[in-house]
């Protein structure tokens, strides 16, 4: 009786494997320094976790140093794991040039150099749609005193930082709240999109 049980327990998983599979979607976002980003997406209903990383370069397992260095190919970006069921892509799409000044090209805000520019890495035909679709309108709408410079790619192998840079702004709120103050990120996102939404 015990394997009957066992086997209909394990049969019930395999049925059920599928679905819960296709309730969980991965999302990858460049919007200058990974900090920034995580918090705007964390505080997002249905997203599950979020990873600060690197994508787009050509050196495997790259350091923050090798990163930072701008030599590698690499973006600091944003891995953001969720459930499409509860919050679609479009609307992740919404939060993220919400977050990010994509009118430069040289990096965003203080933080200057390659690694630094914005992009939409766009993990498959579905979510390139979406995302020239949501650029296209953007640019369209006027909202923005200029051209958009924001690139939608295709997604390359995602590496996550170093254990330090997860969560940061929890773990380092302090020194997270003085970087952002300093590099004048709000500053500039207010005047781009206005005051930011009541959460």
């Amino acid at each position: 009786m015990k394997k009957i049980a066992l086997l209909a327990s394990l049969l019930t998983f395999l049925a059920l494997a599928p679905a819960q599979a296709q309730t969980r979607a991965v999302a990858i976002f460049a919007g200058g320094c990974f900090w920034c980003m995580e918090p705007p997406f964390d505080k997002l209903e249905g997203v599950l976790a979020t990873t600060s990383g690197y994508v787009g370069g050509t050196k495997a397992d790259p350091t923050y140093e090798q990163v930072t260095s701008g030599r590698t190919g690499h973006y600091e970006a944003l891995q953001v794991e969720y459930d499409p069921a509860r919050v679609s892509y479009e609307r992740l799409l919404d939060v993220f040039w919400r977050n990010i000044d994509p009118l430069d090209a040289t990096g965003q805000f203080c933080d200057k150099g390659p690694q630094y520019r914005s992009a939409i890495f766009a993990v498959d035909d579905s979510q390139r749609a979406a995302a020239e679709a949501s650029k296209v309108a953007l640019d369209k709408s006027g909202k923005l005193p200029g051209r958009i410079v924001t690139e939608i790619l295709p997604a390359t192998k995602f590496y996550p930082a170093e254990a330090y840079h997860q969560d940061y702004y929890r773990k380092n709120s302090t020194a997270y709240s003085y970087y952002r103050w300093s590099c004048g990120r709000d500053r500039r996102l207010e005047r781009l999109w206005g005051p930011p939404p009541k959460s």
